[in-house]
């Protein structure tokens, strides 16, 4: 059987308690999997002074697969700190965040709903470059034909019959005009038999909130795709059951939506399903177990839809407790 190496980075809050929860899930689907810890997030910049350090960077890069936890970053500017997220996204060049968003048997759920969200994760308003005097701030904003091209060519080998490109090009038609452009270039080169649409972002957003069904895969730039994918994440059960993976050319590291939630932190109250999702994921793109991922996903809706589980988006079930039902759902 072939070993495979997970870096788990657990971060901060919640962090610490559901990414060790994920990683017993993905050792009872692949039994060989090694598992190694590294540090990264708000703690870990209070006492080394970065918030990732090189040690954790280079650990990735040598596993080529990491599960992250959450990050509690600060609501005012920090001399000297950046989020451990956007830190490892932008120096192991993790270009792709995608995002499925799959209906679950909750009570109440919107059936049929099965889409991902392919977001551009390096460029844009993100590459946080800002400039102010007290009066005006400036941000820039930067998009380019490469990261333009090499997401399109990510949405069209992830999209089933049809990718959505959303845009805002009749504001922006510089910026968002080249992302367009470049992405229906490039899908018509890599799979012509796609069908392909566009939507200005707005009305992309209204689609998503009144009728999801219609959508099988979207790409978007940064900003677009981050509060496209969290407004979509409703249909899943809400943020705290989203999962996410951030993928380069030869590196991923997956995470959880949810923050820190320092209110429930070190209470072994938080729901691990996110974090476990996000586990699936690393199975499906990153190391090629389909049948892995298909299990965990199953195993998480047959502990939803037999009820254990369901308890816990009341808060009664502990973080082990959930994770236990869906080790169950695996075994059943």
């Amino acid at each position: 059987m072939t070993t495979r190496t997970l870096v788990l980075i657990p971060g901060d809050g919640i962090g610490q308690e559901v990414v060790p929860e994920a990683a017993r899930v993905l050792q009872a689907v692949l039994p060989t999997l090694h598992v190694i810890e590294a540090e990264a997030g708000w703690a870990t910049f209070q006492r080394d002074g970065v918030s990732v350090p090189a040690t954790t960077l280079e650990r990735i890069r040598q596993a080529g697969a990491a599960l992250f936890g959450a990050v509690q970053s600060p609501a005012r500017k920090v001399a000297g700190y950046r989020s451990a997220i956007l830190t490892m996204r932008q120096a192991l060049d993790l270009y792709a965040n995608v995002r499925p968003v799959r209906s679950l048997p909750l009570p109440g759920a919107r059936p049929n709903v099965d889409l991902v969200i392919v977001r551009e994760n390096t460029e844009g308003l993100y590459v946080g470059e800002e400039t102010g005097d007290g009066e005006t701030a400036i941000a820039q904003r930067r998009i380019t034909h490469h990261a333009s091209a090499r997401i399109g060519r990510v949405a069209a080998r992830l999209a089933r019959h049809r990718l959505t490109i959303v845009h805002k090009a009749n504001i922006l038609p510089l910026s968002d005009g080249l992302f367009r452009d470049t992405v229906r270039t490039v899908v018509s080169e890599v799979r012509p038999d796609l069908d392909v649409d566009e939507l200005l972002v707005d009305v992309a957003a209204y689609h998503l909130a009144r009728a999801p069904e219609q959508f099988d895969t979207l790409v978007a730039p940064n900003l677009y795709g981050d509060i496209l994918s969290d407004l979509a994440a409703v249909w899943c059960g809400g943020l705290g059951l989203a999962p996410s993976i951030n993928l380069g050319d030869s590196i991923a590291v997956a995470e959880p939506v949810h923050g820190s939630a320092p209110d429930i932190a070190g209470k072994g109250i938080a729901n691990p399903i996110a974090a476990i999702l996000s586990g699936a994921l690393l199975c499906r793109y990153v190391w090629g177990e389909a049948a892995a991922a298909d299990a965990i996903e199953q195993a998480v809706a047959r502990a939803l839809q037999e009820g254990a589980a369901t308890r816990d988006l009341g808060g009664t079930l502990t973080t082990r407790e959930m994770t236990n039902a869906v080790l169950a759902a695996l075994e059943g």
